[in-house]
């Protein structure tokens, strides 16, 4: 295919120069209704671009293809069969990768380490997860992705299950041995979903972990917008082989998206495709050495380590890590990552997310070496004035054992059932109605149908005080917590 060709971002200056006049929505036209003041700090080039994907940026029978010649070449630059935009982000991919798989009642292995988007798919389709547990590093307190064997054990005692997901990489640049679960799923005749949302970037350097479809992965969701050089909610899903049908995968996507599609996403990500074709290799050469060198010299501040492959990888462990992902450890200046992350944000400076004793700064191809002169100026400023920050008290994290919950009740049910607030100290026991999430990265701690103990809640309940976000819970503050009304 010729990978000069942009379908989508073609068409849109096509519409322009046939001076089209809209009658239709969006009722901005062009921007014309626009408050000015919006205009002047967004700029007219958005409103110019959003515009209807239907009798607009295509003619009503979409006769022109348009979308479908854009997704047909983002498959070839990657090598899937089918590929799919969504504008809703991998939040909606990876619920409509789940429903192509399983339907209400049916179970599905799935990390235990998914996102809260994937509690969500199970919520609203009524699927029976069967969870399969991450692997732990109790001295860095930390979860890995579940090792191909434990996905082997699990559809052992789950024979009738319909498939399997993954989380790979993790949000914290860990990855999965991929092709190991593909051979397990493989074996039994089943799926693997792989949810890559970290690793848009993966299929165009061969130094990055490899990629979903070259493991084996039948459905793969990955954000561009993560890692890649889409907008925000710009999402893609690719799939290969013959166990998930196309025209199903289709039809949940249908059901679940919006029918008024932005328009600046998917050229946002059709502009990508080209970028990473013609010049990705070269990008990510760049990237990869920069990320080495910020490596090396963040590691010479004192109080402060960056986690490489030492750390991550190995038996037990991760099988891969993306060196674009710098996860600091900050507990050697005495403050927790949520401290950190705080003050460096009064330097300048807006990093992913900081956990217990953590930070997280992503690289991408965007950066270079006044960004990453930028990032290091901030962490030796953090280093040098750790010691007048207010300490918090610590985080009560448990082990696997604290973690790992009992699934008592489809989260379906949970949910949808009659609830009722108690006290956090009263939930134990209980069973909880709601998701609690950490947030980034969005791994739920409890999610609906879970039976609640003691451990978790402290877990949580300190790590508010520490300064952890509870996005999605009731109760962000956790005083109360929603759980299943007592019979």
């Amino acid at each position: 295919m010729d990978h000069e060709q942009v379908p989508v971002l073609d068409a849109l200056a096509a519409y322009h120069r046939q001076r089209q006049l809209p009658f239709s929505p969006p009722g901005h036209k062009q921007g014309r209704g626009a408050d000015p003041r919006v205009r002047e700090l967004l700029g007219d080039a958005v409103f110019r671009g959003d515009l209807l994907a239907m009798n607009g940026l295509d003619d009503r029978t979409s006769s022109q293809h348009v979308l479908q010649r854009a997704q047909d070449l983002m498959a070839d630059a990657v090598g899937a069969e089918h590929t799919f935009f969504s504008t809703c982000g991998s939040s909606l991919s990876v619920k409509a990768a789940m429903l192509s798989v399983a339907g209400p009642h049916e179970e599905l292995l799935i990390g235990r380490d998914a996102h809260k988007s994937v509690v969500s798919g199970l919520v609203l389709a009524g699927i029976r997860p069967v969870w399969v547990d991450p692997q732990w590093d109790p001295g860095l307190h930390l979860a890995h992705p579940p090792a191909a064997e434990t996905y082997a054990e699990a559809f052992a005692r789950h024979p009738d299950a319909r498939g399997a997901l993954v989380t790979t990489p993790t949000p914290y640049g860990t990855c999965s041995d991929l092709a190991g679960i593909a051979e397990v799923c493989h074996r039994r005749g089943v799926p693997l979903v792989v949810d890559e949302a970290w690793g848009a970037h993966l299929p165009f350097h061969p130094d990055l972990p490899a990629w979903a479809m070259d493991a084996g992965a039948d459905v793969c969701v990955t954000s561009v917008h993560k890692m890649g050089s889409g907008l925000e909610q710009g999402s893609v899903f690719h799939l290969q082989g013959d166990l998930v049908d196309p025209a199903a995968l289709r039809s949940r996507e249908d059901l679940l998206g919006t029918t008024s599609s932005s328009v600046l996403l998917y050229a946002a990500l059709d502009g990508w495709r080209r970028q990473m074709v013609q010049h990705g290799r070269a990008l990510y050469d760049e990237a990869l050495a920069l990320a080495a060198s910020v490596r090396e010299r963040v590691g010479a501040i004192e109080g402060l380590h960056v986690h490489g492959r030492e750390d991550f990888c190995g038996p037990g462990r991760a099988t891969d890590l993306d060196p674009l992902q710098l996860i600091i450890d900050v507990s050697g200046l005495g403050i927790s990552g949520y401290r950190a992350v705080d003050a460096l944000r009064e330097q300048g400076l807006s990093l992913h997310f900081g956990d217990h004793r953590r930070i997280n700064a992503q690289l991408t191809h965007a950066d270079d070496e006044s960004t990453a002169d930028a990032l290091l100026a901030g962490l030796r400023r953090l280093a040098a004035d750790a010691g007048r920050l207010p300490r918090d008290r610590p985080v009560e994290v448990p082990g696997p054992d604290g973690l790992r919950l009992e699934q008592v009740m489809l989260p379906r049910d949970a949910f949808f059932g009659a609830v009722e607030d108690v006290g956090w100290r009263e939930a134990e026991g209980r069973i909880a109605a709601e998701m609690i999430t950490p947030y980034p990265p969005g791994i739920p701690a409890a999610l609906p149908g879970e039976r609640l103990g003691r451990e978790v809640l402290r877990y949580l309940r300190t790590g508010v005080e520490a300064g952890m976000v509870l996005p999605d819970a009731t109760d962000p503050g956790l005083d109360t917590v929603r759980v299943v009304a007592a019979e």
